[in-house]
C-alpha cells in the first residue's frame, strides 16, 4: 500500500518502507515506477526477515558502516539491503526471481 505523507519520510529522501507501506513524500512520484520497484525490494526484504529483525539489522548494519566511513549518505550506499535495492530497481522482473535470503550475498 502507498501512502503519502511529507512528515513520515526522512529530509533528503523521496520514499521510505515502513512495512507493509511505501510511504512517498510527493503524489507525483507514485509514477516513479524504479522508484516503486526500488522500494518493493525493501518490502520483500522485510517480510523474508520477519519485518523487526530486518529493522535491527539494518540499523546495526548503518552504524557500523558510518563508524567506518565517516559518512552518513556513503555509509547508507554500502547497505547490504540498499545495494541489492539500487543494483536491481531498474529490474521490474527481478522480484519474480529473486532468491530468498539475497541479500546475504551482499555482506
Amino acid at each position: 500500500m502507498i501512502v503519502i505523507s511529507k512528515f513520515l519520510v526522512p529530509r533528503g529522501y523521496v520514499g521510505i518502507t515502513l512495512f507493509p507501506f511505501i510511504v512517498l513524500k510527493d503524489r507525483s512520484l507514485k509514477q516513479n515506477k524504479v522508484l516503486l520497484n526500488h522500494e518493493r525490494i525493501h518490502l520483500r526484504q522485510q517480510l523474508e526477515l520477519l519485518v523487526l529483525p530486518f529493522y535491527l539489522i539494518y540499523s546495526l548494519e548503518f552504524l557500523i558502516r558510518l563508524i567506518r566511513y565517516k559518512n552518513g549518505e556513503r555509509a547508507y550506499k554500502n547497505l547490504s539491503f540498499e545495494r541489492e535495492a539500487y543494483a536491481h530497481e531498474k529490474d521490474f522482473e527481478y522480484l519474480k526471481s529473486r532468491p530468498v535470503f539475497k541479500f546475504k550475498s551482499y555482506f
